[in-house]
Order: C-alpha cells, then sequence, then structure tokens
C-alpha cells in the first residue's frame, strides 16, 4: 500500500467541475505571475491550515452528504488551493486597484478569516459532544515550537548564510516539519491514534522496536526523522532561492504545506475526538 488510508475521489460531477476551476486558477496565476516572497508564503500558511481543519470536519461527518466527498483526501488539497488561488488573484486586482496595501495582507486576512471560523465550528463541535480535550495538543504546538527554534538557532549559527538566504520561509519549513512530527507523536505514543501514511507508520514501527521505546516512546524517531529532513531541504533550497527566488520560495512554501497541513490536523482532531 503506497497511498494513506482513507484515500478517497469525488465523484465525477464533482471531480470534473473542481478539477476544471483548479486549472483555471492555475492558468490565471501563471498569466498574472504574482510574486512569491516570505510575506508571501507566510500569508499563505492560514490557507493550508483550513485545509486540514475541513478534512477534519469531513472526518466528523459535519458537511451534507452531496458535498463531502470535495473534503475527503486528497480533494481537499484542490477545494483549498482553488480558494485560496481565487483569495490570490483578487488581492493581486485590489492590490492593483490601490485597494489593498499589499496582495499579501489581502491572502492572509482572508485566509485568516476562514481558518478561524472553520477552527471555531471544529471546537464547538468537539465541546458539544463532550470530546474537547485541548491539553496534548496544544502541549504538541509548544513543543513544535520549542524544537523549532531550537534547530533554526543552531543553522543560523552553524550555517549562517543558508538560513539567511531562505530566511522567513526556511524557518516556516522546519515548523512545519516540526509540528507534524511532534503532533504525530503525541498521537501515537500518548493518545493512542494510528498513522495512515505507510512511510510515517513504518518509521513510528520503527522507532517502537527500539530498545528505548520503553522510556522515550516511539514518536522520539519519527520527530528526528522529519527535522532532519526540513534542515537538509532548506540546506539544499539555499542556493536555488538565492538564484531564483520566486521558484525556490514557491517550491519551499510547497514543502511548509505538507508539513503544516498535517500538523493541524493532528492537533485538531486529537481536540475534539
Amino acid at each position: 500500500m503506497v497511498v494513506p488510508e482513507g484515500f478517497v475521489l469525488p465523484p465525477w460531477y464533482l471531480l470534473v467541475p473542481l478539477a476544471v476551476a483548479l486549472a483555471g486558477v492555475v492558468t490565471i496565476l501563471w498569466l498574472l505571475a504574482p510574486p512569491v516572497t516570505d510575506e508571501t508564503v507566510v500569508s499563505f500558511a492560514p490557507w493550508m491550515m483550513l485545509g486540514s481543519t475541513l478534512h477534519v470536519l469531513y472526518k466528523i461527518d459535519a458537511f451534507p452528504s452531496q458535498i463531502e466527498a470535495l473534503f475527503s483526501a486528497p480533494a481537499v488539497y484542490a477545494t483549498t488551493a482553488t480558494v485560496a488561488g481565487i483569495a490570490w488573484i483578487l488581492g493581486s486586482f485590489l492590490y492593483a486597484a490601490g485597494l489593498q496595501r499589499s496582495i499579501e495582507w489581502f491572502v492572509g486576512l482572508s485566509g485568516t478569516g476562514f481558518f478561524s471560523v472553520f477552527a471555531a465550528i471544529t471546537l464547538l463541535f468537539g465541546w458539544e459532544v463532550g470530546t474537547f480535550q485541548p491539553f496534548w495538543p496544544v502541549m504538541s504546538v509548544i513543543v513544535a515550537g520549542i524544537v523549532a527554534a531550537v534547530a533554526w538557532i543552531a543553522l543560523s549559527l552553524w550555517f549562517t548564510e543558508v538560513a539567511t538566504a531562505t530566511s522567513v520561509t526556511g524557518a516556516l519549513v522546519v515548523f512545519s516539519q516540526a509540528l507534524d512530527g511532534v503532533s504525530t507523536a503525541v498521537g501515537y505514543d500518548v493518545l493512542g491514534a494510528s498513522e495512515e501514511v505507510p512511510i510515517s507508520r513504518t518509521i513510528l514501527e520503527a522507532g517502537g522496536s527500539l530498545p528505548t521505546a520503553e522510556y522515550l516512546g516511539a514518536g522520539w524517531l519519527f520527530v528526528l526523522v522529519k527535522l532532519a529532513l526540513s534542515l537538509a531541504i532548506v540546506g539544499l533550497f539555499a542556493e536555488f532561492v538565492r538564484e531564483a527566488p520566486r521558484e525556490g520560495r514557491l517550491l519551499l512554501g510547497l514543502i511548509v504545506a505538507v508539513g503544516l497541513g498535517p500538523g493541524t490536523h493532528n492537533v485538531l482532531l486529537f481536540v475534539v475526538s
């Protein structure tokens, strides 16, 4: 098995319009060629978190059956990317018309608004059904922040040119992967959650087979692997970001999404289930 459990494609009458809409948005953005800076990547962070929130709502059956497949995996990524792309397009036009102080301001503000609303709905669901348990999820965010900060400070001291080149985007890559790693470890070792991604499950099982599992659990190895990979990726992308800042930061932004999305998903799901 090479795909995560729960991999569902929407029926054709939802999949085709979604694919057409996403292709249209990508085409318009390609023609507009908006700038991609550190601020751009940060402004899309709430949209990455929104996608995860929508998938959590899908898992707790919060959507009508007619459209719920749009928020399954992997369709939820396309759904969120389409709406976020529309916000990017609108932000570009509003900025060009002098109605917004920056494109990133509009993208970040709209993404934060959507994320806040749907995250509140998710938390309210957990509160109403009596499954609201925030302690360990909140702890995983705090620990991830500390781990990421230590790792980024170490990188900045020993590989200053890498940290300078990748800047805020590089730091966000490290934090996003740390959040995914720590939240997965907490879920696996403390909350008894299962892991859907085959590769991640293999690493967790490897950690559980080590002599340290009795004392440290199995998740520490997963955190270490995620952190090492994120630092290696930042190091490998440093030269690319210098030579092609737009393309380099765009690719690093996708790597941020790969970590921040699953990490946010873990945290919210553990809070309400």
